[in-house]
């Protein structure tokens, strides 16, 4: 069966399941399982073989392993990540607290602002002195970086972070340092800031190596035990992990630089949706990954998902940026909320209906799983709507129980406001679709973007049960959930690029242009990206894309301009000032003329080409053939309960059209198709909800 056919593998851990999806050449095999949080290993490697049992294959049989996983975000969000240290020049030690100095809210007076990775009793500073363009005012006093070794060991501290001013122009005191600690503690993990954020802004490159140094023993450690399984199970083939941008980079550089893990989860997740939106030709997309334990909301125009270079982790506002910890790296811009299958519902001080951002996760789970859980989450919800076979869940491999999910929801929620159990579960299914709904409106909205002309395409275990009554809220009116929706994320893996950016800052104004120091910088990062990404390639081309973070003279913020693959020349500075006010315009409206210009930053991303899919061509529709059967549904708007056909998605030949409401089962997860939609089962095999005519 494996004869000539390359074996690709992919793994995405999340909070509540493991997901695993096995290509071998055109044929595709998918498993979910429950997370095992304190040795995620265990999930991957008991998954890995059922999937491949079911494909009569061996691990050793696997030419390509890619994983992603949010055990880095969620390491920062629960803080079990290391007893970390900071070490930054002296009259610096409080940058973590003082920030940007603004405020996410300016007339809260009583805001909660993230608590730091690194508390202020492990904040250390040392003489030394550069100035910003990298001349050393200030000798590094190594003797004073020495003697910290004993008070970090006193401390229990397993981690460093060294973070000094201005040492994105020249490193030498920050790696220096870091040869003293790692001489004085061997072992201990060090992360230097020039290292994982080469760039300006003192407070995000300081948070960006805190947090570097906060997870790296973590994934250090579950790389090399996961590493290590593998050998024993006699893998052969080659590993990747998952970047937040949305490429593939080696085992060795996730290991050193595990922050940009931080969103490699729901990258693949964004990923997938993309290549969905090319494949239907959808230039418009919003895309909606609801798991267990948190939805993902991306916009994706022309095929090609948003992007940033800097995210924020553990917001303590849900919707309001400044709220969290900022990590400076190239990332796909997404809004994440706790709301996921998993998220807990309850009653607050003033008798609302809430969920999450608290989740039930795999242990316990929600209480329908069995497994000890005593609190309603919106599985159970959905359990006790009838939006959910309880004998078919994740392929029958989990057994759910109706009346534990009823108990518990009229014991938190439906007997505190004299609710019956189903009305209760209503309202859990009706606030977290509004949080969903909301954060999709704010994304669009702080894009300028409409998100009722948008094409929702829905994925992950929970979203295709939701996903129409969000539409419903926020005016949209096509719907696409993929076939394998359920495991949509590990199946954008398989479809990611292997790539690296490098984004270094160097000031350069236009009116005073080195271009030979210029091109010498970036050709020196080309190098750099190159021999970070060519390994993995395995002779595939590779190509590069170079830009400039340009602004005009006294802005605070930066846009980014496309340059040439070659040496710049001062020929070249004419076309760039006409790109930038391009560019700008297209932003801003209207340029200033005449203003000066200056590049503050400098990317190289280097990757191999994506793998596009084919067009799908259209397919008459005619009437899906009889249901398999029907489930008992809580309609909450009538208040009663109605009964609904149940369809089994494999049964749906291409051009099956059935009306809402039904529900659409399959292994992986359920769509609910509510009264305002129609569906149809197009060429691809994905459930496409269009609304009625009204």
């Amino acid at each position: 069966m494996l004869e000539g056919a390359e074996v690709r593998l992919a793994v995405d851990i999340g909070g509540t399941f493991t997901d695993i999806v096995l290509d071998v050449g055109q044929d595709r095999k998918t498993r979910k399982v429950l997370t095992t949080p304190q040795r995620p290993e265990q999930a991957v490697l008991e998954g890995m073989r059922l999937i491949l049992t079911d494909a009569r294959a061996h691990i050793s049989d696997i030419d390509v392993f890619i994983h992603g996983t949010t055990l880095a975000t969620n390491a920062i969000i629960e803080r079990r990540g290391a007893r970390t240290a900071l070490i930054a020049t002296d009259g610096f030690r409080d940058v973590l607290d003082i920030g940007t100095e603004s405020r996410y809210d300016q007339y809260d007076l009583s805001i909660d602002k993230p608590k730091p990775l690194a508390p202020r009793s492990l904040r250390f500073t040392v003489p030394e002195r550069i100035d910003a363009h990298g001349a050393v005012r200030l000798p590094l006093d190594e003797a004073a970086v020495r003697a910290l070794a004993p008070r970090l060991r006193e401390q229990g501290v397993q981690s460093v972070a060294i973070a000094f001013l201005h040492s994105y122009a020249n490193p030498e005191h920050e790696r220096r340092a870091a040869a003293i600690i790692g001489e004085e503690m061997p072992g201990i993990s060090v992360t230097v800031s020039s290292a994982v954020c080469p760039e300006i802004r003192e407070y995000e490159r300081t948070s960006t190596a805190v947090a570097n140094a906060y997870v790296q023993p973590l994934i250090d450690g579950y790389l090399a035990r996961m590493a290590d399984a593998l050998q024993v199970e006699q893998f052969r083939g080659a590993i990747y992990l998952v970047t937040s941008g949305g490429g593939v980079t080696s085992i060795e550089t996730a290991r050193r630089f595990p922050v940009r893990l931080v969103e490699s989860g729901p990258a693949g997740g964004a990923i997938f949706a993309a290549q969905i939106a090319a494949r239907l030709g959808e230039s418009k997309v919003l895309s909606f990954d609801m798991g267990g334990t948190t939805a993902k909301i991306c916009l994706i125009e022309k095929y090609q998902p948003e992007t940033s270079r800097v995210f924020e982790v553990d917001r303590a506002a849900r919707f309001l940026k400044g709220s969290g910890l900022p990590v400076r790296i190239p990332v796909i811009e997404m809004v994440e909320i706790g709301a996921g299958g998993g998220s807990i519902a309850h009653i607050d001080a003033m008798k609302r209906v809430t969920v999450g951002p608290e989740s039930a996760s795999s242990e316990p789970g929600p209480a329908c799983y069995g497994r000890g859980g005593q609190r309603p989450a919106v599985t159970d919800a959905d359990v006790a709507l009838g939006m959910i076979d309880p004998d078919a869940f994740a392929a029958g491999t989990i057994k759910l129980d109706p009346e534990l999910s009823k108990q518990a929801l009229l014991r938190d929620v439906g007997e505190p406001l004299g609710l019956s159990a189903e009305t209760a579960a209503y309202a859990v299914h009706e606030v977290v679709c509004e949080n969903m709904a909301s954060a999709a409106r704010v994304h669009a909205v702080e894009r300028g973007e409409i998100v009722g002309q948008h094409t929702l395409i829905a994925f992950g275990g929970a979203a295709p049960l939701h996903a129409a009554r969000v539409a419903e809220k926020i005016g949209v009116s096509r719907v696409i959930v993929p076939s394998n929706a359920g495991v949509g994320s590990a199946v954008g893996f398989l479809a990611a690029p292997i790539a690296y950016e490098l984004v270094r800052s160097r000031h350069v104004r236009l009116d005073d242009f080195d271009t030979e120091a210029v091109s010498d910088l970036l050709q020196e990062m080309v190098s750099e990206a190159r021999a970070l990404v060519e390994p993995g390639a395995a002779g595939a081309p590779v190509r590069e894309r170079r830009a400039a973070f340009m602004r005009y003279v006294g802005q605070g913020h930066e846009i980014s301009v496309e340059l040439p693959n070659r040496p710049l020349t001062s020929a070249d500075l004419a076309g760039l000032r006409q790109k930038f006010e391009a560019d700008y315009s297209a932003m801003f409206e209207r340029p200033i003329p005449g203003a000066a210009i200056e590049v503050l930053s400098w990317s190289v991303l280097a990757t191999t080409e994506p793998r596009n899919p084919s067009p799908v061509a259209a397919v008459a529709r005619k009437p899906a053939a009889k249901a398999s059967g029907s489930r008992k549904f809580f309609d909450g708007r009538a208040g009663e309960v109605i009964e609904i056909p149940l369809y089994r998605r494999e049964d749906m030949a291409p051009g099956a059209t059935i009306a809402g409401p039904a529900v659409i089962a399959e292994d992986e997860t359920s769509t609910f198709v509510s009264t305002s939609f129609d569906a149809h089962i197009d060429g691809a095999g994905s459930i496409v909800m269009e609304r009625k005519a009204a």
